[in-house]
């Protein structure tokens, strides 16, 4: 069963690949949705995919891509809105 995450990811997150590297994690591990730059300089992601998958993505997102430093990582839950790929906006 598919479940839908809201995730704001803070901190040097901007210019470091965190988005394409999202990308990544998330066709790897079978998760729909969309990452994109915020103005306030955090990255919003909104994700779907099973469970144990989207815990490994969470996971993931508290330490980002190589250069990137995470300072806080929110998440709430959300409808299902049947994504049909990951993409970056």
């Amino acid at each position: 069963m598919n479940i839908h995450l809201n995730i704001k990811i803070s901190g040097l997150v901007q210019g470091v690949f965190f988005r394409a590297n999202a990308k990544e994690q998330a066709d790897d591990l079978d998760i729909k949705g969309f990452a994109q730059n915020q103005p306030d300089g955090s990255v919003y992601i909104e994700a779907e995919g099973e469970k144990d998958n989207l815990e490994k993505f969470l996971h993931w997102c508290h330490t980002g891509s190589n250069m990137a430093r995470v300072e806080k990582v929110e998440v709430s839950d959300g409808p299902l809105k049947d994504f049909k790929k990951f993409k970056v906006n």
